[in-house]
C-alpha cells in the first residue's frame, strides 16, 4: 500500500497501532521491515502489555507469562528485526514441567524427558502408559495440521492446495467433541485426567466446555517444551522495544488512543487522550477485539463468552525454599465444581486451583543479594465487572492459603517483604480488557475457539486485530503469530 505525492515521489505509507503489547510491537517491527512508517500508541507508562514486570526492594517480577513455548516463533520475528534472539536473552529450559500436587495427598514430577516420565507413570498410574502415547499422537496430529493452516493463516483465506495434504493427519476419532470428554477416554487415573484437563486454562477455558482440539496444547508444550527467561521474560519486552527504536519506529507511552477517525468505511487515523490527532494509512488493534467498536463510535453487541481472569499475588519472600520447583500446581478437591463457580456462578471458587511460579529457584537474580524467594501465585477468577473490594481479596487470600496448606506447601505469610496483588479488576482497568479477561473470548465451542474476531475488520477497510483476543488466540506465540498473519493479510490487500 503506497501513496504519491505532489512532487510525483511515493510517499511513505503510515501505519498507528493502538496497544504496545507484545502482539502491537510484533506489527510494528513487521511492517517496519516492509517499509512502513509506524507509530505505537501506548495507554500505560511501559510496553508489553500483559507481559510486563514489576520490581520492589530488589525483588523482580514477570507479571504476565511466566514460560514461553514454541521459541522459534520469538526468533523468527527478532530475524525479521534485525537481528538474533539469542543475541538479547538466555532461554532456560524448564527441566522438569511442573510438580503437581493433589488433594489426596499424591505428588508427582511431570517431565519432558521421555524415559523419565514414563518411570514416573509406572508409579503412579501404570495402567496410562499406553493412553498418554496415545494422547501425545493425538496432539501430534492435530499439531500437523494446525501450523499448516490455523497458525498460518486466518480461517477464511483462500486455502492453498498444500493444504489438502494435511487433512490426512486431522484425527477422526477423539480429535472432536468434548475436551474433557477426550482425556477421560484415554486415562484411567482421576490425576492424570486432571492434569490433562488443566491445560484448557492456559487460553482461559473450562476443560468440561472447550473442544477436545486443544489437546495440541499439551502436545506443544511436551515435545518442544517451556522456556523461562535468565533475567525474566519481560527481558524479551526490552529487546522488542530496543529494536523497534533502532529501526526507527515511534513508540508513545501514556497515550491512550480514544477515537478511530474514519473516512466513509476506511480507517484513516486516531485521536488521542490528550486531544492529539495521528492521520495514518493503516490501524492495527492491539486492544481487546471487543472494544473496537467503541473506539469506531458504533453500537456494539454485548460481550459474552469472555475468558478467565485471575487472582494474582506477587510475594517477595526472605526466606529461601529450597525444597520448592519454579513451577508447581496445587489443584482442588473438586475441578468440576471448580469450573462450575467460575463459569456458571461467576464467582471465585471455594476451593482454587493454585499455580505457584518461583523463578527465583532457577535465577537467583531475581531476589536481592541471593537470598529469599520471589513467587507468582495465581488462581483463576471469572472475568467480571465490578466488586474485588478490601474484602473480597482478603478472602481470595485466605483460600488461596488455605489450598496451599492443605497440599503440603509451607506456611509463608510471615515471611513477606513485598506484596502486589492483582484482581480481574485492576487487570480490566490496567490493559483496557472487559471484565479482566485475560484471553478475550473464551474457548468454548468450536466456534469461540476456531472463529474468533478476524486480524482483517470486515466492517472498516485498512483497521486490523492483532493479540491474544483475535486470531488464532491467547499465548505468547500465537499473539507473534497474529502479528505475521495480520501483516501478510495487508501485503496482499
Amino acid at each position: 500500500m503506497e501513496g504519491s505525492s505532489v512532487s510525483g515521489k511515493p510517499r511513505v505509507s503510515t501505519a498507528v497501532v493502538i496497544g504496545g503489547g507484545l502482539g502491537g510491537i510484533a506489527a510494528a517491527l513487521r511492517l517496519r521491515a516492509r517499509g512502513w512508517d509506524v507509530t505505537v500508541c501506548e495507554s500505560g507508562p511501559t510496553f508489553g502489555g500483559k507481559m510486563n514486570s514489576w520490581t520492589e526492594r530488589g525483588f523482580r517480577f514477570d507479571t504476565g507469562p511466566s514460560l514461553i513455548t514454541m521459541p522459534w516463533v520469538f526468533a523468527d520475528l527478532f530475524r525479521v528485526a534485525g537481528s538474533r534472539l539469542q543475541d538479547h536473552v538466555e532461554l532456560i529450559p524448564l527441566t522438569p514441567l511442573s510438580e503437581y500436587f493433589f488433594p489426596d495427598g499424591t505428588s508427582f514430577t511431570y517431565s519432558a524427558d521421555l524415559p523419565q516420565w514414563l518411570g514416573t507413570l509406572k508409579r503412579v498410574a501404570p495402567a496410562d502408559t499406553d493412553g498418554f502415547m496415545r494422547f501425545l499422537h493425538l496432539g501430534s496430529r492435530l499439531y500437523e495440521v494446525s501450523k499448516q493452516t490455523f497458525l498460518r493463516r486466518a480461517p477464511f483465506d483462500k486455502p492453498e492446495l498444500a493444504d489438502l495434504s494435511v487433512l490426512k493427519d486431522f484425527p477422526l476419532r477423539h480429535g472432536w467433541g468434548n475436551y474433557h470428554d477426550t482425556v477421560t477416554a484415554h486415562f484411567r487415573s482421576s490425576h492424570l485426567r486432571q492434569l490433562f484437563d488443566r491445560y484448557p486454562t492456559y487460553v482461559g477455558s473450562s476443560p468440561y466446555l472447550a473442544p477436545a482440539t486443544l489437546a495440541v496444547i499439551p502436545y506443544i508444550e511436551y515435545a518442544f517444551g517451556g522456556y523461562a527467561v535468565r533475567g525474566g521474560l519481560y527481558l524479551i519486552v526490552e529487546a522488542l522495544v530496543s529494536l523497534a527504536c533502532s529501526n526507527g519506529i515511534t513508540l508513545l507511552a501514556d497515550s491512550e488512543v480514544t477515537h478511530i477517525e474514519t473516512n466513509g468505511a476506511q480507517a484513516r487515523g486516531v485521536q488521542l487522550a490528550g486531544g492529539g490527532h495521528l492521520p495514518a494509512d493503516l490501524i492495527i488493534m492491539n486492544g481487546d477485539a471487543a472494544l473496537t467498536d467503541k473506539l469506531l463510535g458504533t453500537p456494539s453487541a454485548p460481550i459474552e463468552g469472555r475468558s478467565m481472569s485471575g487472582f494474582v499475588m506477587l510475594l517477595g519472600l526472605k526466606r529461601t525454599l529450597p525444597q520448592l520447583r519454579q513451577h508447581s500446581i496445587y489443584f482442588s478437591a473438586d475441578y468440576a465444581a471448580e469450573f462450575d463457580q467460575i463459569f456458571n456462578a461467576q464467582r471465585f471458587p471455594d476451593d482454587p486451583t493454585v499455580y505457584v511460579n518461583a523463578p527465583s529457584r532457577g535465577d537467583r537474580s531475581s531476589v536481592p543479594g541471593g537470598e529469599g524467594e520471589t513467587l507468582f501465585i495465581m488462581a483463576n477468577a471469572p472475568a467480571t465487572e465490578g466488586g474485588w473490594g478490601v474484602a473480597d481479596i482478603r478472602e481470595a487470600r485466605r483460600r488461596v492459603f488455605a489450598r496451599l496448606a492443605k497440599s503440603g506447601f509451607p506456611n509463608i505469610e510471615q515471611d513477606v517483604l513485598v506484596s502486589d496483588i492483582w484482581t480481574p479488576r485492576r487487570i480490566a482497568d490496567r490493559y483496557h480488557m472487559p471484565g479482566g479477561a485475560i484471553y478475550g473470548t473464551d474457548s468454548h465451542g468450536w466456534k469461540n475457539a476456531f472463529i474468533r474476531p478476524p486480524n482483517r475488520n470486515h466492517k472498516v477497510r485498512n483497521l486490523y486485530h492483532v493479540g491474544g483476543s483475535t486470531h488464532p488466540g491467547g499465548g505468547t506465540p500465537t499473539v507473534l503469530l497474529s502479528a505475521q498473519i495480520a501483516v501478510e493479510q495487508i501485503s496482499r490487500s
